[in-house]
């Protein structure tokens, strides 16, 4: 693997996913802690000291991203809003206030129609904005934020959405693999590692699309990005950013699109990659 960056560069964005990146997992069940550590908090505050733009950039949808950048104490009193990159870059919003400033919808009928022909038992999820989630039936508890809003699979998707969740507690993360390999939904489908767990979205959106719509408005480039991440869901950010750097825990698809690999989550793997840039 070879590293892509001089020593003396400096990244003027970095882009931060949240879950399993900058929180931590409650092992065994999915959820996760929602608390930044102190060594995260102010390595990420020393980047902002140094004129860094930080982009929250994760599966979540918007309301569920809100709290962490409070937590992060970003963006600072009288500073410019953030830039938050959502729904794995479906859309793109500042905060506060919340305000969407650019969304990819598609319509996912067909996908989730094949998808539950194969997984009938499955559960389906999509973002019911400022209140919570419209579901075929309640997901595991802790697994969505929000409310939880019973609904018809054809009302669900019976109009364009920005991202469809699919899971299945009966199944296995290798399982939705071969289910995506299979029903070919490459491009539009990634699987959080812990289980089996679909996202659908428009095809060529991710991450790193959601990342350049803000580079453009900040007048950047990939070049100018650090990105860290952990799940398959970071994989085209990773590729795409000037230094994409895998946390240890990662699963091995993510440290083969890295550039580097970092301490774990539970090692405060991303204080130790900004402090290559912005001290300690």
């Amino acid at each position: 693997m070879v590293d892509p960056v001089p020593h003396d560069w400096q990244p003027k964005l970095v882009a931060l996913d949240i879950d399993g990146t900058l929180l931590k997992w409650v092992e065994g069940t999915g959820q996760h802690y929602e608390q930044i550590s102190a060594p995260v908090h102010d390595a990420i505050q020393r980047a902002v000291d140094a004129g860094a733009h930080v982009v929250l950039s994760s599966g979540r949808s918007p309301h569920g991203m809100t709290g962490i950048a409070d937590l992060l104490d970003l963006p600072r009193e009288g500073a410019d809003r953030l830039w938050v990159v959502a729904s794995n870059g479906a859309v793109v919003f500042r905060y506060p206030p919340l305000e969407i400033l650019h969304e990819e919808t598609f319509d996912a009928s067909a996908a989730v129609a094949a998808v539950l022909r194969e997984h009938p038992e499955a559960l389906v999820a999509v973002e019911e904005r400022g209140v919570g989630y419209k579901v075929n039936r309640p997901f595991p508890e802790g697994e969505l934020s929000g409310d939880m809003i019973e609904t018809s699979i054809d009302d669900i998707v019976g109009e364009p959405v920005s991202r469809v969740i699919i899971r299945d507690p009966s199944a296995s993360v290798d399982d939705f693999v071969a289910l995506g390999r299979r029903l070919g939904l490459h491009g539009t489908d990634y699987v959080v590692g812990w289980t089996a767990w679909l996202d659908l979205q428009p095809i060529g959106v991710s991450k790193a699309s959601g990342l350049d719509h803000v580079c453009r408005h900040l007048d950047l480039t990939s070049d100018d990005v650090l990105a860290i991440g952990d799940g398959r869901n970071d994989i085209e950010m990773l590729r795409w950013a000037r230094r994409g750097v895998a946390m240890g825990q990662a699963v091995p698809e993510v440290h083969e699109a890295a550039d580097a690999t970092t301490e774990s989550v539970h090692d405060e793997g991303v204080a130790v990659e900004l402090a290559r840039y912005f001290g300690s």
